[in-house]
């Protein structure tokens, strides 16, 4: 296979102006409009986390009033997990490299890849018009009967939004999923694809068996809200309890599709840093299809406190603790791999070491949950809220930018400072642990989530969860700051500035429109690191795969 050289017109040299992008077909530029727009909702949603922990600073409410509270902590988990969290890695890496990856010059279908955009974006302004039309206050999990019967908020624009959202991950993991099956370059069996392609297929299950089930959950909101419909409210003879069983029904599936795709781009990370073939690759592929199948049968655990039959939450228990064990066979894998490697201190290293620190605290603190006695007393307490964010910010976050940071010369053509790479992801790792450890304390201690005021023997542990916010808050801005200044200032990348293998590394960067000057033939495992020619180079010719 023989890749286009350095002087090739690249995909961000193609017909250029607004037009070019809004109309463009292109799975790499809709990767970086994906960019740009979960950046803009990360940001609306770091803003809305600002104001909950400045009210937290203090045991008095006063800051905040209890409502504008409740409408803070509502929008900011709308805004982070359904227009941030969840479209972050599939839309944006997912969307620039699984093509590349397996040989392709684009997904299988780019009019509806372009659409899925277009949704995501007609959705966001929905749930943003309930911001300035004066917010919503259910939480961001909408439960009844309040949102379909009593808040007096516009649940249903922000319900909207995210209703409409749902069918951009829909029509993603539709596309992922035919691309993967029908686009394979010759040569590219299953178990040649990268760990990244796995974890996204894994995903795109989710996201079309998963997603649905929310949709109609918010078709039945809306009904009962708008007419009349007696569904949730129990006065009528409606099950709110119902309601809880649709939305974690899909909802604790989401976490998934949250952290696959992060999981996905550890692989990579780990392979690349390592200068190692993954240990145990089947393993770690085949677990991604067990968490996402496994995950399905796991929405009970958050509703042991909620009517639920002792009997089936034990069952449910039993579930989460087997739900751990995939997620375990990959950290050991990885840390396997690691054992022993060529390790380089490189930017990326620092993201995935943060990455697998902070996921197993998630994963661990998750068993606590999973245990009903403990969950009795920890339900609905800050222990609740570090324990989610381990997992989101810690994991899917770290991942996400760990993957930025790796793929960012193949996306843009330019190298950012190293040195800053790791001063911010020390600092992310740093903060987010002064945010969230003392969580875990407070929650143990008995401080219930979603109060705006709290006791006075607790301002300590908030004041260093506050303060820790503001330094995770610096570490993100300043990544901001030097990727956007390396578009200007940074020196060219190479085509494989980190002696990675895989498809994606073997052309320019960044690539050409259609990827490949010609059809790549594959004739080696993705992580095929014996033979190379040690740090940026291979001993083989650059044209062979």
């Amino acid at each position: 296979m023989t890749h286009g050289t350095q002087n090739s017109p690249s995909y961000l040299d193609a017909p250029y102006g607004i037009w070019s992008w809004l109309l463009t077909k292109d799975h790499k530029r809709i990767g970086i409009m994906y960019l740009i727009s979960v950046t803009v909702f990360f940001a609306i949603g770091g803003l809305f986390a600002a104001g909950i922990r400045t009210e937290l600073l203090t045991p008095q409410g006063d800051f905040l009033t209890a409502d504008l509270y409740n409408k803070l902590f509502t929008l900011h988990g709308v805004v982070m997990i359904f227009f941030f969290l969840i479209p972050s890695i599939p839309a944006t890496l997912g969307n620039f490299l699984i093509p590349i990856q397996i040989g392709a010059k684009d997904l299988a279908f780019p009019r509806i890849n372009l659409l899925s955009w277009y949704i995501y974006v007609i959705g966001a302004v929905f749930t943003l018009a309930a911001v300035f039309m004066g917010g919503v206050d259910t939480g961001w999990t909408f439960y009844t009967p309040y949102s379909s019967i009593a808040s007096n908020t516009n649940v249903v624009l922000a319900a909207l939004g995210v209703f409409i959202t749902g069918f951009s991950s829909i029509l993603t993991g539709f596309n992922f999923i035919v691309t993967i099956h029908r686009m394979r370059a010759p040569g590219m069996t299953w178990f040649r694809l990268p760990l990244f392609i796995w974890a996204h297929y894994a995903t795109s299950l989710v996201m079309i068996l998963g997603t649905p089930v929310v949709a109609i959950t918010i078709l039945l909101v809306f009904a009962e809200r708008a007419m009349g419909f007696a569904i949730f409210d129990p006065r009528a003879g409606g099950d709110p309890v119902l309601f809880q069983h649709l939305f974690w029904f899909y909802s604790h599936p989401a976490v998934y599709i949250m952290i696959l795709p992060g999981m996905g781009v550890v692989s990579e990370l780990v392979a690349a840093v390592s200068r190692k073939q993954i240990f145990g690759y089947s393993f770690v592929a085949y677990s991604s299809l067990a968490i996402a199948i496994i995950g399905f049968l796991v929405w009970g655990h958050h509703m042991f406190v909620s009517s639920q039959s002792i009997y089936a939450g034990l069952v449910f228990s039993i579930i989460t603790m087997i739900v751990a064990v995939p997620s375990a066979v990959k950290t050991f894998n990885w840390t396997a791999t690691m054992y022993k490697g060529s390790v380089t201190w490189e930017s990326p290293t620092y993201w995935v070491i943060g990455f697998m620190g902070l996921f197993l605290i998630g994963g661990l603190t998750g068993l606590f949950l999973g245990t009903m006695g403990l969950d009795v007393h920890l339900h609905d307490t800050y222990f609740v809220v570090a324990h989610f964010h381990y997992i989101m910010v810690g994991g899917a976050i770290m991942a996400f930018l760990g993957g930025v940071h790796f793929y960012w010369p193949k996306m843009t053509g330019r190298m950012y400072p190293e040195a800053m790479g790791k001063i911010s992801a020390i600092l992310v790792f740093v903060g987010f642990n002064l945010t969230f450890f003392p969580q875990f304390v407070l929650g143990y201690l008995g401080m219930p989530r979603r109060y705006h005021a709290y006791p006075e023997d607790f301002q300590i542990l908030n004041v260093l969860s506050t303060a820790g916010a503001g330094v995770l808050g610096l570490g993100y801005a300043l990544i901001v700051f030097y990727l956007v200044a390396s578009l200007f200032k940074e020196r060219n990348a190479p085509a494989n500035p980190w002696g990675a293998t895989g498809l994606e590394w073997q052309i320019q960067s960044p690539p050409i429109t259609l990827n490949f000057e010609s059809d790549p033939i594959v004739t080696e495992d993705a992580y095929n690191y014996a033979g190379r020619a040690g740090h940026g180079g291979h001993a083989k010719k650059a044209g062979e795969v």
